[in-house]
């Protein structure tokens, strides 16, 4: 069992940035429609990299429903969940460090969904949504950024767990659609360990942090669609696909591979498995790889690299990986209020294997389907 010490307090300010220096080269964020925007920090180091694929992102208008799901189904998972109050809970949103020295991490596995953003260089960091399974602990958490904001509005206000950000920031925080769980709002849910280093040592629990609920919180929407017995077969025979995320002649470069035996994809990240602390690869029901564009924030890590913001409200191409197949078609999302739809090349949403989802950000062209 690692070690552990009291979590920071609000004195702290917000893990003064998770110990990062960010410096703002000038203070207009771009909005994601009418939506209040968040940034922050950090970054490491890793490779090199190439690839193919193309989209264009425009704005929309108008709304898209959320998918429905059956009464006793989990919203995230569209698996079955007897348990009414499980089913009824408020998301739980976690930002995990994904750099070298953050892994592996904590949680990962028990996650219903897992967003993977682009966050500054060629490093990427993960949006974790708990709402049917709990991780104790989950980590390490690191700070937010502008991206998630178009993430979590659609959710129904909630929890958010991060670390690190600045005043100008925590403003901005505290006027978006979330629950905010930040070190100086929830200290005491948080513990540094002492065998991790500085700034990837955070940790929390997710029962903890659901435990901060309100009464009348509301559980999330479905984000997929699901199918059943009848379209399994739908789509394409693909043995898996390669993403990555590039910059400055480096690149985190993602694989995921069908593995018939389990029907699940199994995930490496630079040429190694992507396993959590407890040694167990990721390998989820199913994989969307979303293609959307980047734009740069204004604001620099320590490092002077560019820390992006995914455009996240409009459209683009989307492949969506279930059942050892890739169905190739569009994503959209007319306002930050609405629930992402992922559609085939006849316009019909595309079902997905009841399950968990890693949903990937690669910019355009960066990624092949194998």
């Amino acid at each position: 069992m690692p070690h552990v010490t009291a979590g920071p307090s609000a004195g702290e300010g917000a893990q003064r940035c998770e110990d990062e220096a960010m410096r703002s080269t000038r203070l207009a964020l771009p909005l994601l429609a009418a939506c209040v925007v968040l940034a922050a920090c950090g970054g490491d180091g890793d490779k090199k990299a190439t690839t193919t694929t193309t989209t264009t992102t425009t704005t929309a208008a108008g709304t898209t429903p959320a998918p429905a799901v059956a009464g006793d189904l989990a919203p995230l998972t569209g698996l079955a969940q007897p348990d009414a109050a499980r089913r009824a809970r408020v998301a739980l949103v976690v930002k995990i460090d994904n750099a070298p020295k953050g892994r592996p991490q904590s949680g990962i596995n028990q996650a219903d969904v897992v967003i993977v953003e682009k966050v500054e260089g060629h490093i990427t960091r993960l949006f974790t949504i708990f709402q049917t399974n709990d991780a104790d602990p989950v980590g390490p958490v690191r700070s937010a950024r502008s991206t998630d904001v178009a993430l979590v509005t659609p959710l129904n206000r909630p929890l958010f767990a991060y670390a690190g950000t600045n005043a100008t920031f925590q403003t901005l925080i505290n006027n978006a659609p979330l629950v905010d769980l930040s070190p100086n709002k929830a200290g005491g849910d948080y513990k540094r360990r002492s065998d991790k280093p500085q700034t990837y040592n955070l940790y929390s629990s997710t029962t903890a942090l659901f435990k901060r609920a309100a009464a009348d919180a509301k559980a999330p929407p479905a984000l997929f669609t699901y199918r059943g017995a009848a379209d399994a077969s739908a789509g394409d025979a693909a043995a898996g696909v390669h993403v990555e995320y590039q910059a400055g002649g480096r690149a985190t470069k993602v694989d995921y591979a069908w593995d018939v035996g389990s029907g699940s994809w199994k995930r490496t990240q630079d040429g190694t498995p992507f396993n959590d602390e407890a040694g167990v690869q990721v390998a989820p029901k199913n994989v969307v790889v979303q293609f959307v564009t980047y734009k740069d924030t204004g604001q620099r890590d320590r490092s002077g690299a560019v820390v992006d913001e995914a455009q996240l409200v409009g459209t683009g191409d989307a492949w969506v990986f279930t059942n050892g197949k890739v169905t190739k078609g569009k994503w959209s999302k007319p306002t930050a209020e609405a629930v992402t739809a992922y559609t085939d090349a006849a316009g019909k949403p595309v079902g997905l294997t009841p399950g968990t989802t890693w949903v990937e950000l690669p910019p355009p062209g960066a990624a092949q389907s194998k």
